[in-house]
């Protein structure tokens, strides 16, 4: 649901602030004096508020209409939103997450699930986006809001905009096995043939790289706690009965197709160089040591390119009231760093 831009393209219009009404905000603990103070005490025009045009609530712009008031001002500029109350604050979120003074953990916590109750058909990555807040948080609230009980063939709609089966257990395996039999498709391309999402494809292929189970685990217990889902045993000479019973490996029960892909995946694994090496290599190129642009990404490469025990001691060392912040920030930024590994690996398909 992207409806920031389509705000943006909204009219701005003088608005009697006597008019509009301040409540339902996002922000639990209400507005801060100081950064009202702040804004008022600004030499430049602040951006236009944004207005729910049926009820004359205001979405986002709490402080500049108190910093205006505390002028003195009897107008204020602004922007009209038309949906309906849920969209309303769904967009207040997402406007409140992404400028000015940012929502605080709890806040997103709290706006989650209020967006789940009103938005129970949407994923938890599509909440995620909105709220800032990781889609494992996201489900977390689900579940303990009671609303992780699905059925069987439940669909959600995800952030591209499309409905996708909650349970995607049988994608996942199709995917290993096109990731596993044609390496060179893109995440997209896997995506649509599965019928998942991007995000879960990329997912999929790095279980496929890591030699990891492509499910996790709690879609393991899920799977094998279905009705008439056997655990596949293996009796060894000489055993008793208790270990005839013993379940084989994941790695025994799995399709043939996904235990190759395994193999081909711990193979390319082991023989991956180290990061840190790759970067020093890429640091020595030409081509990116000349340009702007190539200097620009070595820089992000070398902040990146720490030892296992240095991520140990930055995490040890975190003060416990970042942790939360940190952890959604890391999150945003694997997203981002995905989407780009993505992009460029499609470039690097169609040169090839």
């Amino acid at each position: 649901m992207e409806t920031g831009g389509v705000i943006d393209q909204q009219s701005i219009v003088e608005v009697e602030i006597d008019a509009l009404r301040l409540t339902g905000s996002p922000r639990l603990a209400g507005e801060r004096q100081e950064h009202i103070e702040i804004l008022a005490a600004a030499p430049n025009p602040l951006p236009p508020i944004i207005v729910h045009s049926p009820t004359m609530r205001v979405i986002d712009g709490f402080h500049r209409l108190r910093a205006a008031r505390l002028r003195g001002d009897t107008t204020i500029v602004a922007r009209f939103f038309d949906g309906d109350e849920s969209a309303a604050f769904v967009l207040a979120v997402q406007l409140n997450v992404t400028h000015g003074l940012p929502l605080a953990l709890h806040d997103r916590r709290s706006a989650a699930e209020r967006i789940i109750d009103s938005h129970p058909h949407w994923s938890d990555r599509r909440v995620a986006s909105i709220t800032g807040i990781a889609p494992g948080t996201v489900g977390e609230i689900r579940r303990r809001l009671g609303s992780g009980v699905t059925a069987p063939d439940e669909r959600r709609l995800g952030q591209d905009g499309r409905m996708r089966p909650l349970d995607g257990t049988a994608g996942r395996l199709r995917a290993g096995e096109l990731l596993t039999e044609t390496p060179g498709l893109s995440l997209r391309q896997v995506a649509r043939a599965a019928g998942i999402s991007p995000e879960t494809a990329r997912n999929v292929r790095n279980r496929l790289r890591n030699g990891e189970d492509l499910l996790p685990r709690s879609r393991r217990r899920d799977r094998e706690a279905e009705p008439g889902h056997e655990p596949v045993t293996e009796a060894r000479p000489g055993a008793g009965t208790a270990a005839r019973s013993a379940p084989v490996s994941a790695a025994r029960s799995e399709p043939a197709a996904l235990r190759r892909a395994h193999a081909v995946a711990r193979a390319r694994a082991d023989a991956a160089p180290d990061r840190v090496v790759l970067v020093k290599r890429l640091t020595a190129d030409p081509a990116l040591r000349f340009s702007e642009t190539g200097r620009s990404l070595l820089r992000l490469f070398a902040i990146h390119a720490v030892r296992e025990e240095e991520w140990e001691a930055i995490i040890g060392n975190l003060p416990p009231h970042c942790r939360g912040i940190v952890a959604d920030l890391a999150v945003q930024l694997a997203h981002m760093w995905s989407e780009f590994a993505e992009r460029v690996g499609e470039d690097v398909a169609q040169i090839g």
